[in-house]
């Protein structure tokens, strides 16, 4: 099951039982469904949770006749519920406010009374067109809405949550217009107002996670980088050394230096900090690469 089918699940299990809650959640399914007008009101979705939900509102609330189809093969992945008579479907078009002689269908905010009306008309909105990415992939959630008004209005309504701080941007798709949304935390914070605290949870969990890793992983390669450092400047300290023994240089060395060059052809992996605590008396790093460094310029001067 789908991260984005999980979420639905989760909020058509929602126990809200005030009235008007119901109401503006179902008023959120019709505005998004596939034909909602005085005369025909079908709802469509590829998600069973949604489809059951939206009958159960609609018989709920209004008692009208429905024909729910369900996918008859495995190929079709869609569920339809339709309102069959169509006194029913105006019965309710007009219940929600709506006149059949306007153009452009419009958010009718008379029917989202107050904050808990928002957070069900919003969960119907994301119930009918609504889908979110598995955190594991990525961060998108989206409205995918057909009426630029309508997408317009969502997103306004969405904008100004008191308790959300989402910023929902708005572009053109095929035809139709996706109200959608990329930030981790705004997309937790808005699954979690809808009632998916869930969902947001494991958002939350995967994204900590990913952090996790990211500090693991830049750490490791920060550490094979210093290694790598160390052995290719270690490989030109040696060359340098070896060449100033092979020229018979190596014997008119300063002990310093000397010690210096012994202790970095017997252990070639150490650090300079590492071989600093080593010399009696020990030094300092920069006071090791002076010497590695002096012994590499005189190794040139033989040339």
């Amino acid at each position: 099951m789908s991260f984005a089918t999980e979420t639905k699940k989760e909020l058509c299990m929602n126990s809200a039982v005030e009235v008007e809650e119901l109401r503006a959640e179902l008023y959120g399914m019709l505005l998004m469904c596939r034909e909602f007008c005085a005369s025909k009101i079908v709802f469509k979705t590829e998600n069973k949770h949604s489809c059951d939900r939206f009958v159960s509102l609609c018989t709920m609330l209004f008692s009208p006749i429905i024909e729910h189809t369900k996918p008859l093969t495995k190929a079709s992945k869609t569920y339809t519920a339709r309102i069959i008579d169509s006194s029913d479907c105006k019965r309710i078009f007009d219940f929600y406010g709506h006149d059949e002689r306007n153009v452009t269908l419009r958010v009718n905010r008379a029917n989202i009374a107050d904050e808990n009306c928002e957070r069900a008309f919003v969960r119907g909105v994301f119930l009918s067109c609504g889908s979110v990415t598995d955190p594991d992939k990525g961060y998108h959630l989206e409205l995918c809405v057909v009426h630029k008004n309508l997408c317009t209005d969502v997103c306004n309504i969405i904008s100004e949550l008191e308790d959300c701080n989402v910023h929902i941007k708005m572009l053109n798709r095929n035809g139709s217009y996706i109200a959608y949304v990329k930030d981790s935390e705004q997309i937790t914070d808005l699954l979690a107002f809808m009632g998916a605290s869930n969902s947001a949870m494991t958002i939350m969990g995967a994204k900590a996670l990913k952090q996790i890793r990211n500090t693991a992983n830049r750490r490791t390669n920060s550490e094979i980088a210093n290694l790598q450092k160390v052995a290719g400047a270690s490989a030109t300290q040696i060359k340098a050394i070896n060449k100033l023994k092979k020229s018979g240089k190596f014997l008119t060395l300063s002990e310093e230096l000397k010690t210096v060059a012994q202790l970095r052809l017997e252990y070639p992996e150490l650090s300079l900090r590492d071989m600093g605590q080593m010399l009696n008396p020990p030094i300092s790093r920069s006071g090791v690469n002076h010497r590695l460094t002096k012994l590499i310029q005189l190794s040139q001067e033989d040339n």
